[in-house]
């Protein structure tokens, strides 16, 4: 700045953060989707020899490691501390249940198809946070998730009209990361995001090794090494999620999970020679537009009601 250049605004410096702290965030989401994205293909290679509640349980035991490190390095053992011990055993225990289902979607459809429904989550979201969360929908969200419910039936029924059944795991699996994101709105309002992820490591481990007994087949070690990298991808991937969330707000960091599409088309195209085809293309496209819809009436909600009074409730139409 040269000596004859006006001296910045008073508030210049906060919004140079500000616009900081939110392309930090884009770069830690970026980085998550794509490490989700190896995540997956990870689990589609393995799912070809071993079962899923094996390949879960190294994916969770090995999450631990940086699971451990972000709790060592944001505070240590107090950050262990909490009063809702059930709480995390239920986000653990559904958040198994929805891993389990997607990682089995992963084997019985190509990786672009399990993707590509994976993004109803958001749809089950909305829909369940109204019985669950008391959250108000109205008539716009409805009719997106309406919409996005409209592109699930076209990507999970083919030509005759019957569901395939891997579009039903694939489902049900979205249905269980809805329930796990209920439960996380609900425990972040009191816990640190790094003990809900070490809590939800810890959990998972055990769940899965209950089952490891009756389901294992010795790898070899080149499999073992896959297995474990699994897991490190995947903590460091959540590590990411956190990250993102804390720094950008939703509105913005929300649409980059939707690049996980064009990585698991990439992804099953080199791999398997997967091609989607028009029928998920089109799906796929209305369930996307409709989570992207819910969402960004979601953030004018949220806005407003920051906004206004405490008592002031939500427009019909949002």
């Amino acid at each position: 700045m040269s000596a004859s250049d006006p001296p910045p605004a008073p508030d210049a410096v906060p919004d140079a953060h500000a616009a900081l702290r939110v392309q930090q965030g884009i770069i830690w989401a970026v980085a998550a989707v794509f490490l989700f994205a190896l995540l997956n293909v990870l689990v589609k290679v393995l799912a070809s020899t071993y079962t899923v509640g094996q390949i879960a349980f190294f994916r969770n035991l090995f999450a631990l490691i940086p699971a451990a490190v972000m709790v060592a390095v944001g505070g240590g053992l107090p950050l262990l501390r909490t009063a809702h011990p059930w709480s995390h055993l239920w986000r653990g225990a559904i958040g198994v249940t929805a891993m389990f289902l997607l990682f089995w979607s992963f084997a019985l459809l190509p990786l672009a198809d399990a993707t590509a429904l994976s993004f109803s989550a958001p749809l089950f979201l909305t829909a369940l946070a109204v019985p669950l969360l008391g959250e108000k929908v109205g008539v716009y969200r409805w009719g997106a998730v309406i919409v996005g419910f409209f592109g699930v039936l076209i990507m999970a029924a083919p030509g005759g009209g019957l569901i395939h059944a891997g579009a039903l795991v694939a489902l049900a699996s979205a249905v269980a990361y809805s329930l796990a994101m209920i439960s996380i709105r609900k425990l972040i309002q009191t816990e640190h995001p790094s003990t809900i992820v070490f809590y939800f490591s810890v959990v998972s481990t055990v769940l899965t090794g209950l089952v490891l007994p009756f389901v294992w087949v010795t790898p070899t070690w080149s499999d073992f090494a896959l297995m474990v990298l699994s897991g490190v991808v995947g903590g460091i991937a959540q590590q990411c999620v956190t990250r993102a969330q804390g720094l950008g707000p939703a509105s913005v960091i929300g649409p980059f999970n939707y690049t996980a599409l064009i990585w698991a088309a990439l992804f099953g195209w080199l791999l398997w020679g997967e091609v989607p085809g028009l029928r998920v293309l089109g799906g796929a496209a209305l369930v996307v537009a409709s989570g992207l819809f819910i969402l960004h009436r979601e953030t004018r909600r949220r806005i407003a009601v920051v906004k206004a009074a405490p008592a002031v409730t939500p427009a019909a139409g949002e």
